[in-house]
């Protein structure tokens, strides 16, 4: 049997254990910039709040029904993360993370149905008391199914926070009350063609044949139906490679037109795709560096920087791939007068680090770079990332002379780093 973890509302939760008094208000977080809402308490959901609702379009609405907006606090929502999954480890001999507030636990050998809902009934609390963020568990014999049983466990209170799914009755119930487009490895872009070819829930989708998933769906598709059917088969290590990994972001106000600010911004946007690159253990050909002004600025000059760099030997390295990012945005920069309302670095020509082929007449030392680049993850890994960065990146949360950064985020509602910065903790009183 497999357990799924997933944490309630996480990102509102996170804000609540702090906030005791927005506990049973709605409550909203917004995206960078206070661009659009990402996360929705129950109470908020009640009102009809979607996520992606932009919020200068909902904001009289929100002040009119007293709901507590926050801005997106993701140092203090990774620390809670982490000190969830720390608990949850404790229950069970293999737990795979699978995303900030979702875990797979493995409980195999571990007792009946009966003795495995009393013992995740426990783990609940456990985790609840510990850190404040309410957790629901879904137990079944395949991770699909242990996604939809997590799902009735928050949906119904009378599960206690904890659904199994353990027998034909229960999984039959369970696939017909799920639509199909909210089945996990499914997704609603295919519930409309899977409405015509009249499968409308999950147990409907587990009634064609074989031979039809395989003519009508990759082997993702394929696995997801036998995952319905009871047969475990989805490894999470398996997940596919990313082909390509972008990092960008809006600039708040008018924008940036300084080179040296925006130099800064693309040397951090270039960075977050090498960690995730070294994530994955892969390594990157190309990368495009892109910056644009706003086209609804009719005052001023309308600039496109869109610039392609194909590195000599794919590469992983830091200082490679800020350099490379640096010296395309520089070669493109269109002036002061342009003010660059968003810009990014995407990394493509994505391949496995263990098939690099090096280059026997590469002007760079690849092995020494390699072992600098694994310094540097230690490090950072120990201290956090950003620890070792470039000379070219900034500080995160870092300030220059005369105030904030002018790219630096809107976060107009931002929360204290309360777990993780010891001049924001509680103090009484």
């Amino acid at each position: 049997m497999i357990a799924l973890a997933d944490c309630n509302n996480f990102f509102c939760s996170c804000e609540r254990v702090f906030h005791p008094e927005v506990r049973r208000r709605p409550t909203v977080v917004l995206s960078n910039n206070d661009g659009c809402v990402v996360a929705r308490s129950n109470e908020a959901k009640a009102l009809g709040i979607k996520m992606g609702d932009v919020y200068f379009q909902i904001r009289d609405m929100l002040e009119r029904n007293g709901v507590a907006v926050f801005s997106s606090n993701y140092t203090l929502y990774g620390d809670m993360s982490r000190r969830v999954m720390s608990l949850l480890s404790r229950y069970a001999p293999r737990i795979d993370v699978y995303s900030i507030d979702e875990a797979f636990l493995y409980l195999d050998g571990m007792g009946t149905s009966d003795d495995l809902g009393e013992y995740c009934r426990g783990m609940v609390k456990t985790v609840t008391r510990g850190t404040g963020i309410p957790i629901s568990v879904g137990i079944a014999p395949t991770k699909t199914l242990a996604k939809i049983a997590s799902k009735f466990a928050k949906k119904y209170p009378g599960y206690k926070g904890v659904c199994v799914i353990d027998n034909e009755e229960r999984r039959r119930k369970a696939l017909e009350l799920t639509e199909v487009g909210d089945v996990w490895g499914i997704g609603h872009r295919y519930a409309d063609k899977l409405a015509r070819s009249g499968v409308y829930t999950a147990w409907d989708f587990t009634q064609k044949h074989k031979d039809w998933i395989r003519a009508n769906f990759t082997v993702n598709g394929l696995r997801t139906w036998q995952e319905l059917r009871g047969i475990s088969c989805v490894d999470l290590d398996e997940r596919p490679m990313k082909k390509s990994i972008c990092t960008s972001r809006s600039f708040p106000n008018q924008g940036v037109n300084r080179l040296p600010d925006l130099q800064e911004a693309v040397a951090n946007f270039a960075a977050t795709c090498v960690r995730k690159l070294r994530e994955q253990r892969s390594v990157c050909r190309a990368l495009t560096v892109f910056a644009y002004t706003s086209r609804f600025r009719t005052d001023l000059p309308w600039h496109l920087i869109n610039a392609t760099v194909t590195l000599p030997t794919p590469s992983s390295c830091l200082t490679e791939v800020v350099s490379a990012a640096l010296t395309a945005l520089s070669s493109h920069y269109g002036g002061e007068r342009c003010y660059y309302k968003k810009a990014g670095v995407l990394v493509w020509d994505i391949s496995r680090e263990d098939e690099l082929q090096f280059n026997l007449f590469d002007p760079l030392d690849r092995p020494r770079m390699l072992t600098l680049q694994k310094s540097i993850d230690k490090v950072n890994r120990l201290f956090g990332d950003g620890a070792l960065r470039t000379a070219a990146q900034c500080r995160p949360g870092a300030a220059i002379e005369n105030g904030a950064r002018s790219y630096s985020l809107r976060r107009d509602h931002l929360s204290r780093q309360y777990t993780t910065n010891l001049s924001q903790v509680l103090t009484p009183g």
